[in-house]
């Protein structure tokens, strides 16, 4: 089920948040299983299948997490054993579904031998609650968990808001959330705030991602027969760059919205990313969630920076291919988590050349200069993200450094003048405007920008909701359910 589809919006939605607040008024309990319930159907609507297996390792991991921390607790020394045995057991799950055939492809083309490539479909949301399943694993070897009951645990993975793409929430950050009389108890502001948030990302679904990506797509589909110029492959990367993240962050606002109208708060996964000024400041914006994740579970158990610059690079390299790896088992990611893994120990050398120059020496680039390098260097890494062959990326790349001329006139069939002031107002949106929870929890300096719960808000939400709707008729998924 898709949140932006009259099924979820228009039934399933409004059932589970009526249906939910009255048994709540009743019983809490009651009320965390039906949720629960809802959620498991949420998923299953998808595959029941599917949806065996999810409970099946939610079990699983539950024990294994008592366990862990019980024997982590007693000073036994079983307990690092233990917790490799579970970590590898849910890489082997997610190994076997997401890189089997990618893993046996290389082998075939590496070997020369013709082992079967079976066809295997990817159970939806399976990185998303891997990682935060080994987080709380890893956790309970801390002794940083309050263990809570199965039916807690279950919904703490299940959460429909937050299940399929993200963002990616730890135990402490909803577990005593679902304890608290603010989830079981109906509040106005809480689900007007939730509404705002939900219907300002499905805007940037379906208004702004969803018909970029009619501009990016044929490009890149079609770069490796008919090499685009460098104006048709700019517009394409810059279409698919801005598309990427009205998709990706729309689907976290709608998350968060969805908790809220619960009074639940998510994790903010996006802060305005297209506005940094490096990829270190990248990083701290985009995909919040995974970026301290990687940080957290995989560079600082590396060592992070702790030993001397040669150690931290290579650190840095090792997250981001992993990082590369995680979004999709194919070369194309590996390559664009090398590029960001590059990017960042340029950063930080450049940071420390600085530290080291003298006072008075020091180059600052001007920030428009230091803005326009890592707008550009972000959008070349996505060219390798997009492309399913290296074929076509570096016929992307070609086009965009102009060894296929400069114009072409096949941008007009493509962009139009429509699209072409969609593409314009995209990036303004991205440059100039505050970002979704800037605007709804009021943290923008400019008052007259803030969201309240106002006749005007309400009128502006009600537009954009209807003008939502009417373009759901072809429903496209999400970027990230592919992950």
């Amino acid at each position: 089920m898709l949140f932006n589809s009259y099924t979820f919006i228009l039934a399933f939605l409004p059932a589970t948040l009526l249906l939910f607040f009255v048994i709540a008024r009743a019983n809490h309990g009651a009320a965390r299983l039906f949720l629960l319930l809802a959620s498991f159907a949420f998923y299953a609507w998808w595959s029941f299948e599917y949806g065996l297996l999810i409970v099946a390792t939610i079990v699983v991991n539950y024990a294994f997490g008592l366990t862990i921390q019980q024997l982590s607790e007693a000073g036994h020394r079983h307990a690092r054993l233990l917790l490799a045995v579970a970590i590898g057991s849910n890489l082997l799950l997610l190994g076997y579904f997401k890189y089997r055939n990618f893993f046996i492809d290389n082998v075939n083309t590496l070997t020369g031998m013709d082992w079967p490539l079976s066809p295997l479909v990817l159970p939806l949301a399976i990185s998303f609650h891997t990682f935060q399943q080994i987080a709380y694993l890893v956790d309970s070897y801390r002794r940083k968990v309050e263990q809570p009951t199965l039916t807690d645990y279950a919904l703490f993975v299940l959460f429909f808001p937050q299940l399929i793409a993200g963002p990616i929430v730890h135990h402490y950050q909803i577990l005593p959330q679902f304890k608290g009389a603010r989830f079981f108890t109906f509040n106005s502001d809480s689900f007007a705030a939730g509404l705002s948030f939900f219907v300002m990302g499905l805007a940037k679904k379906v208004l702004l991602a969803d018909p970029l990506a009619s501009v990016a797509d044929p490009i890149f589909d079609g770069a490796a027969d008919d090499a685009p110029a460098l104006s048709q492959a700019w517009v394409g990367v810059l279409a698919y760059t801005l598309g990427l993240y009205f998709d990706f962050s729309g689907y976290s606002d709608m998350a968060v919205g969805l908790a809220c109208m619960f009074g639940l708060r998510l994790p903010y996964n996006f802060n305005s990313p297209y506005k940094a000024a490096s990829i270190i400041d990248f990083w701290r914006r985009w995909h919040i969630t995974l970026s301290l994740w990687l940080r957290d579970y995989l560079y600082v158990p590396l060592g992070g920076n702790r030993h001397g610059k040669v150690r931290r690079y290579a650190n840095l390299m090792a997250t981001m291919l992993l990082g590369g790896l995680w979004h999709g088992a194919a070369w194309n990611f590996v390559f664009w988590g090398l590029l960001h893994g590059l990017y960042l120990a340029i950063n930080h050398g450049w940071l420390a050349l600085q530290a080291n120059l003298e006072r008075g020496r020091t180059i600052v680039l001007p920030p428009p200069m230091a803005w326009l390098l890592t707008f550009a260097a972000v959008a070349f890494a996505w060219v390798f993200f997009r492309s399913t062959t290296a074929q076509h990326a570096f016929a992307m790349v070609e086009g965009m450094i102009g060894l296929h001329g400069l114009h072409d006139s096949a941008l007009a069939a493509v962009l139009g003048p429509g699209k072409a002031m969609l593409l314009a107002a995209a990036l303004a949106i991205v440059l100039l405007m505050p970002n979704t929870q800037q605007l709804v929890d009021g943290s923008d300096d400019r008052a007259w920008l803030r969201w309240r719960p106002t006749m005007a808000w309400a009128g502006a939400i009600t537009g954009l909701l209807l003008a939502s709707l009417t373009q759901m008729s072809a429903v496209r998924e999400f970027i990230y359910f592919q992950f």
